[in-house]
């Protein structure tokens, strides 16, 4: 069984939200987009990849007879192709929208989507938007980057995150929902055994509050609309400029 709960917030320095989210108990589905470009154009990126992610999955929840226009990843389940295929329509809406309206032009998302069926869970992600797990006293990152920041820490394992962190660059996305006709999406597979809390959030959270105070706040609050207002509250007042949106998943086995 899944509980959810999600908030968002335009924060204290921004006029508009343009993070959007999904809370799908009855689908299995939860996701956050991050929404970048003028006249709120950020706003109908989020909203667009939302409603065609919700849309696919639902759509594709009992029809094995569903078209793969992006094809198969053999290595994924059927839910983790669904989440794939789904992330993969999205970017093709927003692209598509952008195109078609010079108020539009530029805009883009970023998306990070959780699907669970059971006991698997199917994470896809575009951009800088992030999936933690905490279990215990351990918290994990489930999702990677597609940052300037994090291509270069990967490729110098001699830095650590403090070397860059006032670099002017550290906050570019090297990829986004609807920047272009192609995407790469990066979609993985886990089960879960119990008793987790995953947290999906904007960068708004992750960009002021790390992995520990995370876990902490996950673990004082259990239950999780508290949870997800408790991070949302302390990320703002730890300084966040941007938007700030928190989507904490419950997981019970066997329920």
């Amino acid at each position: 069984m899944t509980r959810a709960f999600g908030v968002s917030d335009a924060g204290r320095v921004r006029k508009s939200n343009e993070d959007k989210f999904v809370s799908d108990p009855s689908l299995g589905l939860f996701a956050v987009a991050d929404g970048m470009g003028g006249h709120k154009a950020g706003e109908v990126a989020a909203q667009l990849a939302i409603d065609t992610i919700t849309g696919f999955i639902g759509r594709s929840e009992k029809d094995y007879d569903v078209t793969w226009p992006y094809g198969i990843d053999d290595t994924l389940s059927f839910d983790g192709n669904r989440l794939r295929t789904a992330i993969y329509l999205a970017n093709r809406k927003v692209f598509r929208v952008a195109e078609s309206s010079d108020d539009y032009g530029g805009m883009g998302t970023t998306i990070v989507g959780l699907l669970i069926t059971g006991a698997n869970a199917s994470i896809g992600s575009v951009g800088d938007s992030r999936v933690y797990l905490q279990s215990g006293e351990r918290i994990e990152q489930l999702t990677i980057d597609d940052s300037w920041a994090s291509t270069i820490l990967a490729n110098d394992p001699t830095l650590r995150q403090e070397d860059i962190a006032q670099h002017p660059m550290r906050n570019v996305l090297t990829n986004v929902l609807g920047g272009r006709a192609s995407v790469e999406v990066r979609v993985t597979e886990r089960l879960l055994a119990g008793g987790e809390s995953l947290l999906l959030c904007s960068d708004g959270i992750h960009g002021v509050l790390g992995p520990e105070a995370l876990r902490d706040l996950l673990q004082k609050h259990r239950d999780e609309q508290q949870a997800a207002q408790a991070i949302v509250d302390t990320a703002l007042d730890q300084g966040s400029r941007d938007n700030v949106t928190a989507l904490v998943v419950r997981y019970e086995a066997g329920k």
